[in-house]
């Protein structure tokens, strides 16, 4: 017999640490995925006391850090209590890093992705239980990995979060770390992918059809995709780096290559090239397995807060599949200054106007999708309507920097900043929020609170606005991103304003997730109790009991219609669940 049949059996640490259970899994994914972010979001809160006060002492931590790391560490790091630029590059590389690789991919497809899509399918567990196991604590050493390079001599990687050669190679003992991290992170990731593309293509319940699958679990197979096919090629390029720096090879090492005045001993005649080549064939279609969950998740609360049936299902569908199929040609835009030719450019610069076509096709159905529904403001709803304009805010100003002429003009100043961080944290971030507030009562058996979900969203709304679009406007007035001090430059200096500006929308943004975490942790406790399907949703995780046992139905569903019957003519009630028969 499997371990499934003996769960019951089973002690504390099989049943919920070293779990197979992928709701247990789900939820490591997702609380460890948080928690990270919130230490990735402390790093960004350090960076910008710099930016905005450059030279003065930083509060609490200008005295505690030194102290916490010894004499010769604040001697390097933070003398008098001041940041220094190395460390400032270090804090830059480790926030990009965390926050996309520790933070946002493992809650968003390892958290959300590894709880909702087997309940959403009518499936018992994912197909392979303990790979499933595996992939999550792959993922927990990588993120202790890169955790412990902190207290490696010279600090943490600070070659940015993409880790460009020839910087990389030569940097110090942190970037080493930073690798073997990352090779523990793809690794995870790809057990995990193979996991979910297996599970949805097997352990569909009976009548669940291709196209009465819930977006989200669209989103989920497309995203598993891009993750088995896109990170295999950095998973190589990191063990070549590796070697680089370890072994004396030069696979990204050019020859005559002088540091400091020292010529340096690489004679392989190595291409820096090819490493960012080699990145961004991940890093691009990364952006999507970012988003195309996101977009699953707020699908959901869409349909179950309008009460209508999603405007264009199959055409979301089609165009999910269009996306993470074109997601991996055009991966060059990020790399036109790297001085390619124009017939080359033209090509890439193409793919990336075309690629924005889905993504409009994807916002017009949500859109059309509100129009005269019956829409329930609650705080999972008020997060995703919130997603859609930033979402497009994010993706207009990416446009400029799909075309080589003004991509050129904008790629190094803080324009990029903003429209990457429109994309992934308003709007992606602000996904997995109302994902959490929509989910929560299936997980826990509990709702949380209204009031302090929407204090929770307005405070975050306001804040992160103000955080983010100063930066458009400093990128178009020639503020180089990466400066620990933009003072440094006249034009820098005069834009100052609007990077104080910034820092204090920044921990405005911190003291928001206050209202976050104590509305997670009461509600646990205190949380008024949840029935099955709290919101009157049509697909199956709903029939499941609020929190689902060891193998999630209690008789297998099967399923009868489309994931979103809504508003159904003739029927006694506004939502018809998947799994009820017409009789």
């Amino acid at each position: 017999m499997s371990d499934h049949d003996h769960s019951h059996d089973q002690g504390f640490l099989r049943k919920y640490v070293f779990s197979i259970d992928h709701k247990v899994i789900g939820v490591q994914y997702a609380v460890t995925a948080l928690v990270f972010l919130f230490f990735g979001f402390c790093l960004m809160m350090m960076m910008r006391w710099q930016l905005a006060y450059p030279g003065q002492s930083m509060p609490v931590l200008g005295e505690l850090l030194p102290s916490l790391f010894g004499k010769e560490w604040a001697e390097t790091n933070m003398g008098g209590g001041v940041m220094s630029p190395d460390l400032y590059n270090s804090l830059g590389a480790m926030h990009g890093t965390i926050m996309i690789f520790l933070g946002v991919v493992p809650l968003i497809v390892g958290g959300f992705g590894n709880y909702v899509m087997p309940l959403q399918i009518g499936a018992p567990d994912m197909s392979f239980p303990k790979l499933n196991m595996m992939s999550y604590w792959v993922y927990f050493m990588g993120g202790m990995i890169m955790l412990a390079s902190f207290f490696a001599p010279g600090g943490a990687a600070n070659s940015g979060w993409t880790s460009y050669a020839p910087l990389s190679v030569t940097a110090t003992q942190g970037q080493t770390w930073w690798l073997v991290g990352m090779i523990f992170l793809i690794t995870s990731s790809l057990l995990g992918s193979v996991n979910f593309i297996v599970t949805i293509f097997h352990l569909r319940a009976k009548g669940m059809t291709m196209f009465r699958m819930p977006f989200f679990v669209w989103a989920q197979l497309v995203t598993a995709f891009l993750l088995l096919l896109a990170f295999p090629p950095l998973e190589a390029a990191g063990a070549l780096q590796l070697m680089d720096r370890v072994a004396g090879t030069s696979f990204f090492m050019p020859q005559g290559l002088v540091v400091s005045g020292v010529v340096q001993e690489y004679a392989g005649g190595g291409s820096p090239l090819l490493w960012q080549h080699l990145f961004w064939f991940l890093a691009h279609p990364e952006v999507y397995v970012l988003i195309l969950p996101a977009f699953g998740i707020i699908t959901e609360i869409i349909a179950a807060n309008t009460r209508k049936p999603i405007w264009g299902y199959r055409t979301m569908v089609y165009s999910v599949v269009f996306l993470g199929f074109t997601s991996f040609i055009v991966w060059a835009h990020h790399m036109f200054i790297t001085g390619m030719g124009t017939s080359i450019s033209a090509f890439f610069a193409t793919t990336t106007m075309i690629i924005s076509i889905p993504s409009v096709i994807l916002l017009t159905c949500l859109l059309i999708t509100l129009y005269r529904g019956s829409i329930r403001f609650n705080t999972a709803m008020l997060f995703a309507l919130s997603f859609l304009p930033m979402f497009a805010i994010g993706g207009l100003t990416g446009l400029p920097l799909g075309l080589p002429a003004s991509d050129i003009a904008l790629h190094d100043t803080y324009y990029i900043i903003g429209h990457f961080h429109y994309v992934v944290a308003p709007g992606t971030i602000f996904a997995a929020f109302a994902g959490v507030y929509f989910w929560f009562p299936k997980v826990t058996g509990r709702m949380m609170s209204e009031t302090l979900g929407k204090l929770h969203w307005i405070t975050s709304l306001i804040a992160i606005n103000v955080v983010f679009m100063p930066m458009f406007f400093q990128g178009l007035a020639g503020i180089s991103r990466r400066l620990y001090d933009q003072r440094l430059y006249s034009w820098g200096d005069a834009m100052q304003g609007w990077t104080v500006v910034s820092s204090w929308g920044a921990w405005a943004l911190g003291l928001a997730q206050i209202f976050f975490i104590l509305n997670f942790f009461l509600s646990i406790k205190f949380g008024r109790k949840a029935s099955a399907n709290p919101w009157d949703a049509t697909t199956l995780e709903w029939s499941a009991p609020s929190p689902p046992p060891h193998g999630n139905f209690a008789k297998v569903p099967t399923v009868h219609r489309e994931p979103y019957e809504y508003s159904v003519p003739g029927m006694s009630k506004d939502y018809f669940p998947q799994n009820v028969s017409e009789a």
